[in-house]
């Protein structure tokens, strides 16, 4: 009796992912490998957790399982760049967040070990195609490093594809309100940004004498910081075994005050920069392009950060961005508001290139340039043989807004579609009326 109890009980566990016990063969699919056309009749083999070949008239190997995909279309799994998928479940209430922490320099906060698996919010997010997420924390000026995940799993190090992927800096907010209505006066708001660009200035110099230190004294015998343990793989030292920062600083900067500020701050500190957020990066997407500095955007469906602007200005962005030379990625925000909106991620894409990005560099805004931006494009982010199995099948183009997703691999495992408002839609659907 005992066994068949605990046998029901582990049947009705939810299943984050079915592991592949033999080869599968996708075949008659139009797969989207990166370039302008998409290769019709392609077909695509999957072994293990890897893409073992991509081509046409692949043979299927002995045992393997064989879809016929029918004409519908391949893809790699979106990427969300920016996000709170499975730190955050509900926003007005503060036990399913991990979002937020106290202090302002807190760089030794790892996102990826607060990530739940469990997440309602993860599921919803598959069936938008979005496979893969870059997510972190969103308070204080450094807000602990950001995490690359897949959408299934069953804990956290089964998720984690990229840790750490970048250090996350919040830029103080550089306006100043001189109206004489701020319940600050003008010296009070400009001593207040500019201590805390003073506290980011010392932060990084703080690390860079302390690893300094360390690698002029014996290691062992100097008592560790883990703020700037932390801080080892973004600071450039002048002399040590790393010259150059291994590790990004994703810095959040929406208007062009602030943005001018972080890139002068980078220059200063000599660090690897990413742009999020960046309504105003357009403003110098020359300046971006000729200094290789990628950009995340924000949601491209919000409304202007100026008034001078027409509704039309924040779908128009990443057209003029990447017509600079500026490689971008789209994200569903990153606040706990946004993070259900993740599922609708293509949909942001879509709405770019309505207003003059071309489809084939919004795709890859999707996939290939935002795994490059997070460093993870060795792995994900294209249909090559050698990479992660980590794509999904689609019923037409997914910029339109009819086509659903109707399978999906996440490395290399057959993930669900199931989500909490599918469930909904068929328990009320059986309704009377």
């Amino acid at each position: 009796m005992r066994a068949l109890v605990l046998g029901a009980l582990l049947c009705a566990l939810p299943c984050a992912a079915r592991a592949q016990d033999r080869p599968v063969l996708l075949t008659n699919g139009v797969a989207h490998l990166g370039s302008d056309v998409p290769q019709a009749g392609c077909s695509i083999l999957i072994e293990g957790r890897t893409i073992r070949a991509v081509g046409l008239g692949l043979e299927a190997p002995a045992g393997a399982e064989v879809i016929d995909l029918q004409g519908q279309h391949v893809y790699p799994g979106l990427i969300d760049a920016d996000t709170v998928l499975g730190l955050s479940e509900i926003d007005s209430i503060a036990g399913p967040k991990d979002t937020e922490e106290v202090g302002q320099i807190n760089p030794n906060l790892r996102a990826e070990l607060a990530v739940n698996p469990d997440s309602e919010l993860l599921p919803v997010a598959r069936t938008g195609g979005v496979l893969l997420a870059c997510v972190g924390a969103r308070s204080g000026l450094i807000s602990g490093t950001s995490a690359v995940i897949r959408t299934a799993g069953w804990t956290w190090e089964d998720m984690t594809v990229r840790a750490p992927a970048a250090l996350m800096v919040r830029w103080p907010d550089m306006r100043i309100d001189r109206s004489g209505q701020h319940e600050k006066t003008v010296e009070e708001q400009l001593e207040a940004r500019d201590g805390q660009i003073t506290s980011l200035d010392e932060a990084f110099a703080n690390a860079r004498a302390y690893w300094r230190a360390r690698e002029a004294l014996d290691a062992e015998r100097m008592p560790g910081d883990v703020k700037w343990d932390a801080l080892r793989p973004v600071v450039t030292v002048e002399r040590g075994a790393y010259a150059q920062p291994r590790l990004a600083v994703s810095v959040f900067a929406d208007r062009l005050g602030e943005i001018r500020a972080a890139l002068d701050f980078a220059e200063r500190h000599r660090l690897k920069l990413i742009l999020v957020g960046a309504a105003d990066a357009w403003l110098v997407a020359d300046e971006l392009a000729q200094r290789n500095v990628p950009v995340i955007l924000g949601p491209v469906q919000s409304l202007p950060r100026h008034r001078y602007l027409g509704l039309r200005s924040c779908y128009e962005v990443a057209g003029k961005l990447h017509a600079a030379g500026v490689k971008l990625a789209f994200s569903s925000g990153g606040d706990t508001f946004s993070v259900a909106n993740a599922r609708n991620l293509r949909l942001q894409a879509a709405q770019a290139v309505a207003y003059g990005l071309p489809v084939a560099a919004a795709e890859r805004a999707l996939t290939q340039d935002a795994a490059e931006i997070l460093g993870v494009e060795d792995r994900v982010g294209s249909l090559e043989a050698g990479k992660e199995a980590t794509l999904f099948v689609a019923s037409g183009d997914i910029l339109e807004t009819t086509t659903r997703v109707t399978r999906a691999w996440i490395g290399g495992r057959a993930a669900p579609l199931r989500d909490r408002q599918l469930e909904l839609y068929e328990k009320y659907r059986e309704r009377p009326r």
